[in-house]
């Protein structure tokens, strides 16, 4: 399989474990030392470090109920990104974002993804 070939699937297999609540199928993709950065200033706002908490950050940003809906999975030579439409609702707050989920790769893992959003301050509104 050739590397873009893999990262294609490594970014497909993400989504996967990410609607499916998959935390331990998100674990075995990452690195131990995986990050995650994500804009903006709330709950999950920052930097997660370490596979744990990137899973953790994982959790909690679908414990607001988003559906994830993937657009594309985008591959570079080295590296893989996946184009989203996160959609979510609760009886005071409506996401509506469109995102990059870009992941770094190393050794077939990922150690590295930075999330690049559409609407900042809405997510700020949306994960107090």
């Amino acid at each position: 399989m050739s590397t873009d070939e893999a990262a294609l699937a490594l970014g497909h297999r993400f989504h996967q474990a990410l609607t499916a609540r998959d935390w331990d199928g998100i674990r075995a993709l990452l690195h131990p030392d995986a990050t995650w950065t994500l804009p903006g200033d709330n709950t999950v706002s920052g930097t997660a470090e370490g596979a744990d908490a990137v899973v953790d950050r994982a959790r909690l940003i679908a414990s607001y109920g988003l559906d994830f809906a993937l657009e594309h999975v985008l591959v570079s030579r080295e590296n893989v990104a996946l184009a989203l439409h996160n959609t979510a609702r609760r009886e005071d707050a409506v996401l509506d974002e469109h995102l990059a989920t870009v992941c770094t790769l190393r050794d077939g893992r990922i150690a590295r993804i930075e999330t690049y959003l559409s609407d900042v301050p809405g997510m700020n509104a949306f994960f107090v």
